[in-house]
């Protein structure tokens, strides 16, 4: 992929010079004039790039990042990370986990370096990618599926380059246990990373917040605020006052954006997240966390990936359901399942797949998955659909 005209309207726009930024599926880009953007009359903030979430969650939105949102995110990921370094990107430039490494690259002054993503994401790709980078401080984000799929048999090579990163992000879903304790097995620094478009991307690494962002359990979900956050949504201000506050304090304002996840924080402060809060399946009466069925499911010996959703019930209204990238069989999953979790929890209904259906962003598919898990389940028994 040439990324070199998108590199020069981004750097056109983030020292305000330019229109904002607005980029296709397809890696093509348009640009929107800042008197186009909808922002109120006579205010001062220039966005730089406009990004449609990613739709995994719901229905796609367009986000604006503001110039400063975009540096305040930057400078944190260098502190965080300990310095400014040459990034590969790995991850569509459309998603903004892939845009921050071009926006990171010009901050900083460095070389992006993009891999050959035409046949999608390979290992052989990513290898050769990793190898044209030259700077001392190496840097890429990754999604779990990618990770995953780049530790499976690797070559020596592709674990070579892998180590040769000061830090490989993984962020855009759940990081499985396994998944990272194999990583760290084989020698790569790993930094979990949280954050949705709204915030700029991830802005809590491993579990702590950036320099500068907040962070604030409320109700049980997860609230964050600071210089990081999305100006709002293109051509939708009834939708950014609803996801968007403003907040006094001490004599200043803060501004907060509510997350649609569950989360809690440890003794130490730092942000475990439970899952979605909308993805709560109730069963019997019953509420059931995927992200506990997952935790359990990530525990069974050769359980590389899973997904855990809803599928219907006739009897008890919504039953739990799996999808998963495992080693063992059905047998051997499930009598390793029944002493890990407690009954109510235990998949009713479980799919095995090479590997999960994902976005383009690499994200799990939530559709396309619930759509095979309901197949699965009616076709295991027609008489009581969602039943097994």
């Amino acid at each position: 992929m040439n990324i070199e005209p998108l590199l020069k309207a981004l750097s056109e726009a983030l020292v305000g010079e330019g229109p904002a930024v607005q980029i296709a599926a397809d890696g093509t880009f348009t640009t929107i004039p800042q008197d186009e953007l909808g922002l109120p009359e006579g205010s001062q903030i220039d966005i730089a790039a406009v990004v449609q979430t990613s739709g995994s969650t719901g229905t796609p939105k367009r986000t604006m990042l503001s110039v400063d949102a975009l540096a305040a995110s930057s400078v944190g990921t260098a502190l965080a990370l300990r310095g400014e370094g040459q990034w590969l990107l790995a991850l569509p430039v459309h998603y903004v986990a892939g845009l921050q490494v071009l926006v990171r690259s010009l901050f900083g002054g460095t070389r992006p370096w993009a891999m050959d993503l035409s046949d999608g994401f390979t290992a052989q790709a990513f290898t050769a990618g990793a190898r044209e980078l030259t700077d001392k401080l190496r840097y890429t984000s990754l999604v779990p599926t990618q990770l995953t799929r780049l530790l499976a048999n690797p070559t020596a090579e592709t674990l070579s380059v892998l180590r040769r990163f000061n830090a490989v992000l993984l962020g855009g879903a759940p990081a499985s246990p396994a998944l990272l304790q194999a990583a760290h097995g084989a020698g790569i620094n790993v930094v979990t990373t949280y954050g949705m478009s709204e915030t700029c991307g991830g802005c809590v690494y491993d579990g702590v917040p950036l320099d500068g962002v907040e962070l604030a359990i409320r109700d049980g979900r997860v609230w964050l605020g600071g210089a990081v956050l999305a100006s709002g949504y293109l051509n939708d201000d009834t939708l950014t006052t609803a996801a968007f506050s403003h907040e006094e304090s001490d004599g200043e304002t803060m501004r907060w954006f509510e997350t649609g996840d569950l989360g809690e924080q440890d003794g130490e402060g730092r942000l475990r997240v439970l899952g979605r809060a909308d993805d709560v399946i109730i069963s019997g009466g019953l509420k059931i966390s995927p992200a506990a069925v997952m935790a359990g499911l990530h525990q069974v010996q050769g359980v590389r990936e899973a997904f855990v959703g809803p599928v219907p019930s006739e009897e008890w209204g919504q039953q739990v359901a799996a999808m998963v990238v495992a080693a063992c069989s059905l047998e051997e999953l499930m009598s390793q399942v029944g002493t890990l979790l407690e009954p109510h929890l235990v998949p009713k209904t479980v799919v095995f797949v090479s590997e999960l259906p994902v976005l383009s962003t690499g994200k799990p598919d939530r559709d396309a998955i619930l759509n095979r898990l309901r197949d699965a389940a009616t076709a295991s028994n027609p008489s009581k659909p969602g039943t097994m």
